[in-house]
């Protein structure tokens, strides 16, 4: 990853995304289908994670990215090691 945790909120607060942070999962943690009532756009940080959205499942590594509108019906799954990513929300 060639960035760090302040350039990627310095980036994201410049795009209109009003609160940046790192969200630590503990290893094997499991988060059945649920939703969040910001939009959310993310920098996997340390570990690996599976996100499902609908019938589709991406696993993602540190370095990988994801985003997701608000009120997205989505699951979470994270590797033996945990994970870490660095997630930007716009909140409604």
């Amino acid at each position: 990853m060639n960035t760090t945790f302040d350039t990627f909120r310095q980036q994201r607060l410049a795009e209109g995304f009003d609160e940046v942070l790192e969200r630590e999962w503990a290893p094997l943690t499991v988060l059945d289908t649920h939703t969040h009532p910001f939009a959310a756009n993310a920098l996997v940080s340390r570990g690996e994670m599976w996100l499902t959205v609908g019938e589709h499942t991406r696993h993602l590594l540190a370095g990988d990215t994801f985003e997701l509108d608000a009120n997205v019906p989505h699951a979470e799954r994270y590797g033996t090691e945990g994970a870490a990513y660095w997630v930007a929300r716009r909140n409604a």
